[in-house]
């Protein structure tokens, strides 16, 4: 599936948290991209967790409100096909999706998410956070995405961390909450296996 993906995309640098710094890309750009999700509105954590030692390596959010966007605090997914501004990927349709996690699902890490369907006012409201938040600094992605879900209602429980481990077992409390395990094609014999396809739709 990897290999699919680097024909449409430039190389991009090793996943986890990186250093973001300021990118806005032009109008045009943004307006082509946009993408709405016809599923009603939800937020879903990203948490890349390392294999072996069990830490977690990134948090990232993504919100689906009137358009759904990829929350990539300071991390290391780029692509000059794909729009950012400031840590949000605008544009996370069905591809941009299946790209994200399978660009962080790696031999030495796998991807867990964590869906929780809100409000149309929550998402909006999330939305609103992530894109005026700005560039979030090196290893900050999980600090910034707590302060961003103790903004919103349902999620004051959501404690102020630096590790996404932690952001992850709060986020795990919340009612309903549904949850995915995404891992490498190394290992799971017989190939790549999505566990949930709706998730990319």
């Amino acid at each position: 599936m990897k290999h699919l993906w680097v024909a449409i995309v430039l190389p991009l640098v090793l996943a986890a948290c990186g250093g973001a710094e300021p990118v806005w890309a032009p109008d045009d750009q943004v307006a082509r991209a946009r993408y709405k999700h016809p599923a009603p509105p939800s937020l879903t954590l990203v948490t890349v967790i390392n294999n072996e030692s069990e830490a977690g390596g990134h948090t990232g959010l993504i919100v689906n409100g009137s358009e759904r966007v990829i929350w990539d605090p300071a991390g290391s997914f780029k692509s000059e096909q794909v729009p950012e501004r400031n840590d949000v990927v605008i544009g996370a349709n069905p591809r941009v999706m299946a790209f994200y996690i399978d660009y962080h699902a790696r031999p030495e890490w796998r991807v867990i998410t964590q869906e929780v369907r809100v409000s149309p006012e929550v998402a909006q409201r999330a939305l609103a956070l992530v894109q005026n938040n700005g560039a979030v600094p090196k290893a900050q992605c999980a600090k910034s995405t707590t302060a961003i879900l103790r903004q919103l209602p349902g999620f004051g429980h959501v404690k102020q961390t630096w590790y996404p481990k932690n952001v992850m077992e709060d986020f795990a409390r919340i009612p309903g909450v549904k949850t995915e395990v995404f891992r490498d094609p190394v290992e799971e014999e017989g190939g790549y296996v999505t566990p949930n396809p709706e998730f990319y739709r």
